[in-house]
């Protein structure tokens, strides 16, 4: 086949450089050369090959998928949030395991073809010795976060193609895949790789974070760093230390915190030796103090650190009895709230959350979107309490529930008669009560546009000049603003200013609806000791349970905290039973329970009746869907993600 000009002028200059004909220039980044050179004279591949895509076969691709388990979901979820970040700029996200094998991708539906055309598919094989020198497979041999843009690539069919790629590492520092971005849009440049790259990065961070965790949940997990502000965020040192004090594994950050370079330095280990606190606190702290940060220091030379520890997650299936709230000493280093309490344990609440504190420590506004209930407030609150920002105010303004009339001089506050019935003294405002804090402003859609302009003024000048007064005053802002309402859309329409919208936006996250999220047994028995912290516990019966994990939640986790708390209120005995539910979550999931129990499987009568129940209405919806995932999840009100686990809980194999 002939080779075309632009792939022969490729080949050349890269067989002159890797021959040491011409020396690299500073724009080819030792990464890039030494992939070029691995090309040539390890693998024995030439730039001028045509196509050859080497593609697993569908029972092979749907074993590696499988052997990542629970993972695959986490990482989907992560894809998904990173996607939202980068939709629309001609990009795919791309999920490979440590072999480069495509396991998941995400992109624009229009873009398929491009991409397929590309090679870019799931089973595709992209280590560099089947596509030589690109993002996902030099990530691999170089183990670290690498670009690889157009010309960089080795093969001269690929110079098109602009990636982006970041390892993600088990708990014992081995890749186990790579979360890459991919483009073939000309437009891609440099500088706009280097912001992706920076969320691939991230992102990539956050699963291998995640991994972590998961693989050591009957572990104390203790996380520290030298700096407090640093602890809880992605760059945190993690160790996971079992009952008796040994430490099992340390990701990289604990490495690079302590001074090793070697996971044998510290796995092995009595924690006792490393720093200067015996086993017994360690666990006490964890028990009692999960969220206050302390200072430790270590053995070696008594370098301080600053640290928090967590006990081992211990899932729970059932709703236990609720015990009273436990108390915390006085005076810690920095007191910071478990996020567990308003965040939860859902995969892109927690995604979400983590980004966010990245972001909050480094004074970039935040909006979030979500429906009516959803726990926009209470995320807000978490964030600031989780920041060196949280003994400062928490103040919360609710742009909708305010009078257009007042509303100027809530924010804004007004000095001694600024205006009939103005209090004699002045006041000042809910912006200059926030400083050095958080304000949130909740409902920001709702905020009259003249009053948007003052506020743009306020955050571009850090002062105000309340009502009346002539003298602008400092203020140290930090916001976090929400609405119900798609606020880009609403610039559109000319309904929000587009300058105080960017300026507001420096990224937007979006919370799940409550029946969408994977955490709803743990965010009942949360809100349940809530409700009853000053009083006896309340325990939930299996029932009750399953009408509360069934009904749709149209006003989210607000109407579900009503709920809980009238039902405390009217059960007998402190046990909540389907009677103490209002009649219209019974009729609801009345509705759906016949059908539910009509088609039991064999092993039927081993299972709970609950469990046998779920199953069945899932083979019942699979086979109406024609076990069509998408269309499954979205006939059952719940994502795909939460979907795929619940067809593995219930051991469904999806057909080949």
């Amino acid at each position: 086949m002939a080779v075309s000009a632009l792939t022969a002028s490729h080949a050349s200059r890269v067989l002159s450089l890797v021959n040491g004909k011409t020396k690299p220039s500073g724009q080819i980044a030792a990464h890039v050369s030494s992939s070029w050179e691995r090309c040539l004279t390890q693998y024995g591949i030439e730039p001028t090959r045509s196509r050859e895509t080497v593609v697993l076969e569908a029972h092979q691709l749907r074993e590696r998928q499988q052997s990542f388990g629970d993972l695959l979901g986490v990482a989907r979820a992560e894809m998904e949030s990173l996607y939202d970040q980068i939709a629309g700029s001609g990009y795919a996200v791309i999920l490979t395991d440590a072999e480069g094998a495509i396991l998941n991708t995400i992109t624009d539906p229009t873009l398929k073809r491009e991409f397929r055309h590309a090679g870019l598919w799931h089973g595709a094989l992209w280590d560099e010795r089947h596509e030589g020198t690109n993002g996902m497979g030099t990530c691999l041999v170089e183990r670290a976060p690498v670009t690889v843009h157009r010309e960089e690539h080795f093969m001269g069919y690929n110079i098109g193609l602009c990636c982006s790629a970041a390892p993600i590492f088990n708990a014992h520092g081995e890749v186990m895949a790579v979360l890459d971005t991919s483009s073939a849009s000309c437009g891609v440049t440099r500088l706009i790789h280097r912001h992706t790259m920076a969320l691939v990065n991230m992102s990539a961070r956050l699963i291998s974070r995640c991994q972590f965790l998961r693989e050591f949940p009957e572990a104390n997990i203790l996380r520290f760093h030298g700096r407090p502000e640093f602890v809880g965020l992605l760059h945190e040192a993690l160790l996971a230390i079992d009952a008796e004090g040994t430490i099992l594994a340390a990701n990289d950050s604990a490495l690079e915190q302590l001074g090793h370079s070697h996971r044998s330095a510290l796995v092995g280990r009595p924690v006792e030796s490393v720093f200067q606190f015996s086993t017994g606190t360690m666990q006490h702290r964890a028990l009692t103090e999960p969220g206050t940060i302390w200072s430790i220091r270590d053995t070696e030379n008594g370098r301080r650190y600053f640290a928090k520890v967590s006990a081992p997650h211990q899932p729970s299936r059932t709703v236990a009895p609720i015990t009273a709230p436990i108390t915390t000493p006085v005076a810690p280093v920095t007191r910071i709230e478990p996020v567990g309490r308003h965040v939860g344990t859902d995969s892109r609440m927690l995604h979400n959350f983590h980004c966010a504190q990245q972001l909050f420590a480094r004074r970039v506004s935040i909006l979030l979107q979500g429906a009516t209930g959803t726990g926009k407030e209470a995320f807000a609150k978490a964030l600031h309490k989780a920041s060196l920002r949280a003994d400062k105010p928490f103040v919360a303004v609710n742009c909708g529930a305010i009078p257009e009339s007042l509303i100027e001089s809530e924010l804004f506050g007004y000095t001694r008669g600024a205006f009939t019935d103005a209090n004699r003294e002045g006041r000042p405002g809910k912006i200059l009560q926030s400083s050095g804090g958080t304000l949130f402003l909740d409902e920001i859609g709702d905020m009259p546009l003249p009053l948007q302009t003052r506020l743009l003024r306020v955050l571009e000048e850090q002062e105000i000049v309340p009502l009346g007064g002539d003298s602008p005053i400092p203020v140290d802002l930090h916001v976090i603003s929400a609405s119900h309402h798609d606020v880009r859309q609403m610039c559109a329409s000319g309904d929000f200013r587009s300058d105080l919208y960017y300026r507001l936006n420096g990224t937007t996250l979006y919370l799940p609806l409550l029946r969408d999220r994977e955490d709803k047994t743990e965010l009942i028995q949360s809100l349940l000791t809530e409700e009853c912290r000053d009083q006896e516990p309340v325990s939930i019966r299996p029932d009750a349970l399953r009408v509360l994990l069934e009904y749709s939640w149209p006003g989210n986790i607000r109407q579900l905290r009503n709920v809980l708390r009238t039902a405390a209120a009217l059960c007998d005995e402190r046990v909540i039973r389907p009677s103490n539910l209002p009649q219209e979550l019974l009729d609801e999931t009345a509705d759906a329970a016949p059908a539910a129990l009509t088609a039991p499987d064999d092993g039927a009568a081993a299972r709970a009746p609950l469990d046998s129940a779920e199953r069945a209405a899932l083979l019942r919806e699979l086979e109406r869907m024609r076990w069509n995932i998408t269309h499954t999840a979205d006939a059952l009100g719940i994502s795909r993600n939460t979907l795929y686990r619940k067809l593995r809980k219930h051991d469904i194999p999806l057909p080949d």
